[in-house]
């Protein structure tokens, strides 16, 4: 079923008639909104430079982004991975396939390349504090760093392959999992791990602690998602539901009642995103209508949203509490990866062609693409 035939679509947009501005000269694989300015928009590529974009409001004119340029000769490990942005929102971190962090000013200043790794960084994450960064790579390894001194402040060497993903479940205290089928949870300070669990039968391709600290969800290749606790050695809880891998998941920042659940949604390569009653293992509302692997998923601030971004380039926007589908967006690439800023007004989307589209809330129209 194509997109516009969907039953519960409201409307299709196609973007050939927004602002288009030209800079990367390649995939972008990642994007995140600044955690305070909520038009501040960071965009990382496969063409070795991350950009900083000032967004409009409204169909103005857009400034010249800030180019972070991380090699000086372009080489096979010029991919900028991932990033992130400090909780103030003045510094960015950005990881790369070269096995090399970096932090950023918002001016565009390298403040610190950091070098510890011997393969690419595949996940990137600054603790609650801001006072830490978490690094996780190819090579088996993840790093905790010092932002204010660029300098290594613990190296955790535990699984035996690559770490697929880490997530902090406080300033202190988190969790990395692998292509192993292992995941850690460790403490800054300590050499052996708090925790480790094997549960998953396949790579464990991404963990996340949700909002409360006490539960963690990890998905897998096995096509399960698996609920744990520091209270045991054994999962809590096991979903089972989707056909194929599970790619990545996502909390629901607040539940949308009082005493509702606490809500989790799964995107898998079945092209189905899921969400769940995560502590019964009750499946809320299956969402297809996408037709190839769904690579990311973003709520809205208040929980209502959920966009959906996948490979046969549509983003579609959800309503969490009935499952309906409330826009569908239209892009000319692959989409890696989906984001609403913090006021839940724009929706950011990167994709396999050059692209970063930005689309407010409501009534949810495309404000601008940006084409690098």
């Amino acid at each position: 079923m194509q997109a516009a035939d969907h039953p519960n679509a409201r409307k299709v947009v196609n973007a050939n008639d927004v602002l288009v501005l030209k800079g990367h000269k390649s995939e972008v694989f990642s994007c995140s909104w600044n955690p305070v300015q909520s038009l501040l928009l960071a965009s990382g590529s496969g063409d070795a430079t991350a950009r900083l974009w000032q967004v409009p409001n409204n169909n103005e004119d857009v400034p010249e982004p800030i180019v972070l340029n991380h090699l000086p000769n372009l080489n096979d490990n010029k991919d900028v991975t991932t990033l992130d942005w400090n909780p103030s929102g003045t510094l960015l971190a950005t990881g790369s396939y070269d096995g090399q962090a970096r932090i950023w000013t918002q001016s565009g200043e390298l403040r610190f390349v950091m070098a510890q790794h011997k393969g690419p960084i595949f996940s990137l994450k600054w603790n609650r504090d801001g006072n830490l960064i978490l690094s996780g790579s190819a090579d088996a390894s993840t790093v905790v760093w010092d932002p204010e001194t660029g300098e290594m402040k613990q190296h955790f060497e535990l699984h035996s392959l690559a770490i697929l993903d880490v997530d902090w479940m406080d300033s202190q205290t988190f969790a990395s999992c692998s292509s192993d089928r292992t995941i850690n949870v460790c403490r800054v300070g300590q050499d052996k791990p708090l925790m480790k669990w094997s549960g998953h039968e396949d790579e464990v391709n991404a963990v996340r602690w949700d909002p409360t600290g006490q539960y963690l969800a990890s998905c897998s290749d096995d096509m399960t998602t698996k609920i744990w606790s520091l209270s045991s050695e054994q999962p809590i809880q096991e979903i089972r539901g989707h056909r194929l891998q599970i790619y990545t998941l996502q909390w629901a920042p607040c539940a949308l009642s009082e005493n509702g659940p606490r809500i989790l949604a799964t995107a898998s390569f079945d092209a189905t995103v899921r969400l769940w009653d995560a502590l019964t293992g009750t499946c809320l509302h299956v969402l297809e209508n996408h037709s190839e692997a769904v690579y990311s998923t973003s709520f809205s601030p208040d929980a209502r949203l959920l966009a959906t971004g996948s490979f046969d380039e549509v983003l579609n926007v959800w309503s969490t509490k009935d499952g309906t589908l409330q826009k569908t967006f239209k892009a000319n690439g692959g989409i890696f990866e989906v984001h609403f800023n913090k006021t839940g007004d724009k929706l950011a989307a990167c994709t396999s062609n050059k692209q970063v589209r930005c689309y407010t809330k409501s009534p949810l129209q495309p404000v601008l693409t940006l084409v690098y």
